[in-house]
């Protein structure tokens, strides 16, 4: 039993030994002491309780301490609890310091805690960056269209970092600029044969106002001949005036096909009105012969004349069978 009991002993001691080395990493503090960086054992035991890796807040420290900066463990521990990336933060600062650029620690955590990368900001600062644009099409004046592609120069502008435009603003207002560049030539050919005016124009519009980037220059890469978007849209002027045209005169088409329609059925209107009084005519004649007023001998020179006229009107009109005949009698 004493063995046993001697043996849980052991174990406990060694299991409580890990556990104070987790919570007071002593050697962490040893190499802390040993860079000149005053951290304490109970400061790095409040770490463990705060949840905040004692390994990054002293690293970063040792690195900030060794480069020369002024950096307390309180502020770096309330940046991580923020949110914030504690080494690129501290990597920032000695980039600008080297560069001789100001970045104190309040700006860099703002620009860490704002979502942009704090170190690669100071990368472009110091380095500028080249964008290039995609292919931007603008018509000039004489209606010929041209493609071009640039490249901008920009350098981060870290007193804007923090609520500037990105580079997709960037991008947005140079093919802007391209586009009133090049609509405003007069051919085509001028800014052929001198596209650094599209560059100058560009310039001039101060486009990485209330960006994050300084626009340092804007280089015309490529310029490129599209179509004749004047002579297109002529064509499509055309075809379209035509088939104006077309429909105007279908209408009409349409409207005189209508009215003769129309005149046919006045006309079929007229002629059984006729046909009716016509049909009138022997109810008359029979009423007057009962009347007296109409005589059998008036019947009679009445049906007279009206042979006569018939009579007449055959002889005015050669018939078909009479003229065959003659023609007959002439072959033979």
């Amino acid at each position: 039993m004493e063995g046993i009991g001697l043996v849980l002993i052991i174990l406990l001691g060694i299991v409580a030994f890990f556990i104070f080395l987790y919570f007071i990493p002593v050697g962490l503090w040893i190499t802390a002491r040993f860079s000149n960086v005053k951290v304490g054992l109970f400061e790095l035991m409040f770490m463990r309780i705060r949840k905040v890796p004692p390994g990054v807040i002293v690293n970063s420290l040792i690195t900030a301490t060794k480069a020369g900066l002024t950096v307390t463990t309180k502020e770096l521990e309330t940046h991580y609890l923020a949110g914030g990336h504690v080494p690129s933060v501290i990597k920032a600062l000695i980039s600008a310091d080297k560069a001789n650029i100001n970045l104190s620690f309040k700006q860099a955590t703002a620009i860490d805690l704002a979502g942009r990368d704090v170190f690669e900001a100071v990368q472009i600062s110091v380095n500028p960056k080249v964008i290039t644009t995609p292919k931007v099409a603008a018509v000039a004046a004489d209606g010929i269209q041209l493609i071009a592609i640039a490249r901008v120069t920009v350098r981060a502008n870290i007193q804007q970092l923090v609520g500037g435009a990105g580079e997709d603003t960037i991008l947005a207002r140079v093919g802007e600029g391209i586009v009133t560049s090049i609509g405003s030539a007069d051919s085509h050919k001028n800014v052929l044969e001198n596209p650094d005016k599209i560059s100058k124009l560009v310039l001039q519009r101060g486009l990485d106002a209330g960006t994050a980037f300084e626009i340092l220059s804007i280089d015309i890469a490529d310029v490129d001949v599209g179509t004749n978007i004047g002579a297109k849209l002529q064509t499509d002027q055309a075809s379209a005036d035509l088939k104006v045209a077309e429909a105007k005169a279908e209408e009409r088409r349409a409207m005189a096909v209508a009215h003769e329609q129309e005149m046919k059925a006045k006309a079929q209107e007229a002629r059984a009105k006729v046909i009716e009084a016509e049909a009138e005519v022997p109810k008359a004649m029979a009423e007057a012969f009962r009347s007296g007023n109409l005589g059998i001998m008036d019947y009679y020179k009445m049906e007279n004349i009206k042979a006569d006229t018939e009579m007449r009107e055959s002889i005015s009109k050669p018939s078909s069978g009479r003229s065959s005949g003659k023609d007959k009698g002439d072959k033979k």
